[in-house]
């Protein structure tokens, strides 16, 4: 499913994705708060009482409403592409017409005898290349192109026209469509570029013809997507008014939604008030642009924001739906129900998942649909009382949640929550003209403490639903994670000592360092926890657990000791996986190391085999996928190094902080995340002050005699 989403996300990118989540908030709203907001005023006769209560007396269909459905099915309906075959074998001929005429250019004609001018060739090859020149893409060769070209011997010009051959088919025996086109030529260049079989004189030349080459594969099939269109249009079910159903009940004034459907049913027409619908319109814009805003001001890449989005989504209709649940009881109580509305689950799922400025937003939101949707007796305007109680409960949840919670800390605050409400009610109760019984009074008490209470519990219930549906990991769920007497931390301290304070270091240096830079220190301080826990399959070939114990690898062959080093990380990866540990904490684990030289092992095999590859000393990777990770393995190095120094001084530190990021550029270990270079400076930055911290007290004590 995740796979799924991802390529979702690269077909349609960010923009699209996002306006469509906007998109689907308002409707959302929209679509939970229209019945509220409608009159209640129906009868046979317009604008009149009815007499009695009618229902409709036979099943017939809303045109209007299953015509938009079927419009809305047909504009989600994507084109249908067509793959055509012929056009890698056209544009290598395409290219192989355009060898053939520079190698017509450089022969001498029998007549002549003797070298053709530069002129000569130019003024020919031109000629040749006027319909090239002028086709629908256009290939632009310069002079200087051409001339390059023409100062190849012929064997490199056949080498360079069949390894550009090669290129194109490989690439146009792949679907392209025109939105891809301009990614598959920036592809081809780098390949071009990267090519042996092509001279650096003819590169640009070489790029321009390949670019010239690539073209859409596939066209859209406007037969096929018509009949694709009407076919679903035809297979939507028809909106209908059901036989039996109450259109106006007796003593009920009749309004013109009313009156249309009973015309539709064959006893009268009405016209329907559009006011109250463009009120909740306007509600809806104000409600789209503050989430905008909202989503704008995360720290998150896109990714990032899209899941924020998909996860207040939820939450908003999740409570909406218990609102509705209420309203649609709310007829059989002669009290005001709606307190026992959970009033700070929205806010604090949201808090949990997403950040403090969301949570606050979704307060807010939900506290004003409550207003709207949960009003009491007769009132059509916004029920104030239920709204405040709402949003003072969910922002004093809000601003009670902090990193250092768990499950336990979670109900606490719901018992503050439960507080507030209750302090709410006597509110709502003094100040009221209403006279209550002492049964009321318990009535409205309880709920507010049931809604408190309610709340926390279905938080604890609902995270781990939305952790695992979106591939979130909350602040609970990490801080959970660090609990040493977590099995693997307490594995990993009773089995590789050394690597247990070692893993503790580098959090120290991750944590900060995220921080920073306003990434997740949290979740790179656990991710280090966890990083090396494929060192406990053999502890005893690390550094940091040989204690007072010969070094393994001294007995070992330089390939030997490689497998064994270069396995820990995904043996790491592997042991979390089958503790159904969370995908960021394995992640840190498999590409703690990236792709990175071995280059002890490596230069020690390579003093008996020189031509040995460096790949095979090279971890598996994948490279970094996030900063968090990215620092991670930037702290595991330097934590390694570091302990290895003597007499660490703060130059020291500076220098092997800079000759490890440095090298770690160099070897494009960060190529596949999104850190920049302005980021690795205050990362450095804060290293170096980190570890001047841990070593600059050290005093040299004097040695003992005895």
């Amino acid at each position: 499913m995740r796979q799924r989403a991802q390529k979702i996300f690269r077909k349609l990118g960010y923009q699209k994705i996002m306006m469509m989540g906007i998109l689907m908030i308002g409707l959302i709203l929209y679509g939970f708060l229209v019945d509220s907001i409608r009159g209640n005023t129906y009868d046979i006769n317009l604008f009149q009482l009815s007499s009695e209560t009618i229902r409709s007396e036979k099943t017939v269909e809303d045109p209007i409403k299953t015509e938009l459905e079927r419009d809305r099915l047909a504009e989600e309906v994507a084109p249908s592409y067509q793959f055509i075959d012929e056009i890698a074998d056209n544009q290598t001929a395409v290219v192989e017409s355009l060898f053939g005429y520079l190698a017509d250019a450089k022969a001498v004609p029998e007549e002549e005898g003797e070298e053709r001018s530069s002129e000569a060739m130019m003024a020919q090859l031109r000629e040749d290349l006027r319909l090239m020149e002028t086709s629908e893409n256009g290939l632009r060769l310069t002079d200087e192109m051409l001339d390059a070209l023409l100062s190849l011997s012929n064997n490199s010009l056949v080498d360079v026209q069949e390894e550009l051959e090669r290129l194109l088919e490989s690439y146009l025996e792949e679907p392209i469509r025109v939105e891809g086109v301009a990614r598959i030529r920036t592809e081809i260049e780098q390949d071009i570029r990267r090519s042996e079989q092509i001279p650096d004189n003819v590169v640009l030349a070489a790029v321009t013809i390949g670019r010239f080459g690539i073209i859409p594969t596939e066209q859209v099939n406007e037969e096929l997507t018509a009949g694709q269109i009407e076919q679903v249009r035809n297979s939507v079910e028809p909106t209908r008014i059901l036989q039996g159903q109450v259109l106006v009940q007796e003593g009920q004034v009749v309004d013109r939604e009313v009156y249309r459907q009973l015309e539709l049913a064959g006893m009268t027409e009405d016209q329907r008030n559009y006011k109250p619908l463009l009120g909740l319109l306007i509600f809806v814009v104000i409600a789209m642009g503050l989430m905008m805003a909202v989503v704008s001001r995360s720290q998150k890449d896109d990714r990032g924001k899209i899941t924020e989005v998909m996860v207040m989504i939820v939450v908003i209709a999740i409570a909406l739906a218990l609102m509705k649940l209420i309203y649609a009881v709310s007829d059989n109580f002669e009290l005001v129900i709606a307190f026992i509305f959970p009033s700070a689950l929205a806010g604090m799922l949201v808090r949990l998942l997403v950040n403090e400025r969301a949570a606050v937003y979704v307060t807010i939101l939900i506290s004003a649909a409550a207003g709207i949707m949960l009003q009491s007796g007769y009132s059509s305007s916004l029920q104030v009382d239920v709204a405040l109680y709402i949003l003072l409960g969910g922002l004093a949840a809000i601003y009670l949640i902090d990193r250092d919670g768990g499950h336990g800390r979670l109900m606490q605050i719901s018992l503050a929550v439960a507080g507030v409400n209750a302090l709410f009610v006597a509110f709502y109760l003094l100040i009221g003209q209403t006279q209550y019984s002492w049964s009321e009074i318990g009535f409205y008490f309880t709920a507010a403490i049931v809604s408190g209470l309610m709340s926390g519990a279905l938080a604890i219930g609902m995270l781990p639903f939305f952790e695992s549906a979106f591939g979130m990991l909350s602040t609970m769920r990490l801080i959970e994670l660090s609990n040493p007497n977590h099995p693997l931390l307490k594995k990993i301290l009773m089995e590789t000592p050394g690597t247990y304070h070692h893993s503790l270091m580098v959090a120290n240096l991750a944590d900060a360092s995220c921080e920073a830079i306003g990434a997740n220190g949290l979740l790179a301080r656990v991710g280090c926890y966890y990083h090396d826990i494929g060192k406990t399959k053999q502890p005893q070939f690390f550094i940091e657990n040989q204690v007072n114990i010969e070094n393994p690898h001294d007995r070992l062959p330089p390939e030997k000791s490689r497998d064994i080093i270069l396995a820990h990380g995904a043996q790491g990866a592997e042991m979390l996986r089958k503790y159904k540990m969370p995908k960021e904490i394995v992640d840190v684990a498999a590409q703690h190391h990236g792709t990175s030289l071995l280059k002890f092992f490596y230069y020690k095999a390579k003093e008996t085999v020189p031509d040995i590859k460096e790949e095979s000393f090279r971890y598996i990777g994948p490279k970094p996928q996030t900063k968090e990770i990215a620092i991670v393995c930037i702290a595991d190095s330097l934590e390694a190094a570091v302990r290895s120094m003597k007499e660490p001084t703060s130059e020291k530190i500076k220098k092997l902080v800079d000759a490890i990021v440095e090298d770690k550029l160099k070897d494009g270990q960060f190529e596949e995340c999104d850190i920049s270079l302005k980021e690795l400076k205050k990362v450095k930055a804060v290293m170096c002050e980190t570890l001047n911290g841990i070593f600059h007290s050290r005093i040299e004590y004097p040695k003992e005699t005895n």
